[in-house]
């Protein structure tokens, strides 16, 4: 399985840079233009985004539009190898510090919250709502504790050119519930 795995992420790194090159930063406008009204979830819920990096979609518009109406954000905080994220309030315009991979967290003074939506970067994804990763298990894990502690929605965040027909899955994976997409929202249902 770890070759399957290994296979798809060369793959998938290559189709996301080549959405990414054609569609850039209007799919960060479409997906904000989406919101996240079709999860049917109040105001006050905190919602975790992530900072992009590499070719990713970045969330920040769309996390600029959930402040807006109400929404409190977080961004996720790693706390070592082979741990779960930490999620940390957050706010567009907040200082942050420079993290592994050239990834910016919010500073430490920042309390820590167990969101009610996860939004997640991925490399590919299926119908089914399983994702590939870079690999280091850190959405797995989290996930997988956040859910022992509440019911929450996971929300992956890609070019429509990331699904594939299926991602190789191993025990320890963590589903998505949807999918949102510069071309909408997609559930993620069990085939």
């Amino acid at each position: 399985m770890p070759d399957a795995k290994k296979e798809l992420r060369a793959e998938a790194f290559l189709r996301r840079k080549d959405a990414f090159e054609r569609h850039g930063a209007e799919a960060s406008r479409k997906i904000a233009a989406q919101g996240l009204d079709f999860l049917g979830i109040k105001a006050d819920a905190v919602v975790s985004g992530f900072a992009a990096i590499r070719d990713e979609i970045n969330p920040g518009p769309l996390m600029a539009w959930l402040q807006a109406e109400g929404f409190r954000l977080a961004l996720p905080v790693m706390q070592g190898r082979g741990k779960p994220l930490l999620m940390r309030s957050w706010s567009p315009g907040d200082a942050m510090a420079p993290a592994a991979w050239g990834i910016a967290e919010p500073l430490e003074d920042k309390p820590a919250v167990d969101p009610d939506v996860v939004l997640v970067p991925l490399l590919a994804f299926d119908g089914r709502g399983y994702r590939l990763g870079y690999g280091g298990g850190f959405y797995d894990r989290t996930l997988k504790r956040l859910r022992a502690l509440k019911p929450i929605v996971a929300v992956g965040i890609a070019y429509d050119e990331q699904r594939v027909d299926a991602v190789p899955v191993e025990s320890y994976d963590e589903k998505l519930d949807w999918v949102l997409t510069p071309s909408g929202p997609q559930r993620c249902l069990d085939p």
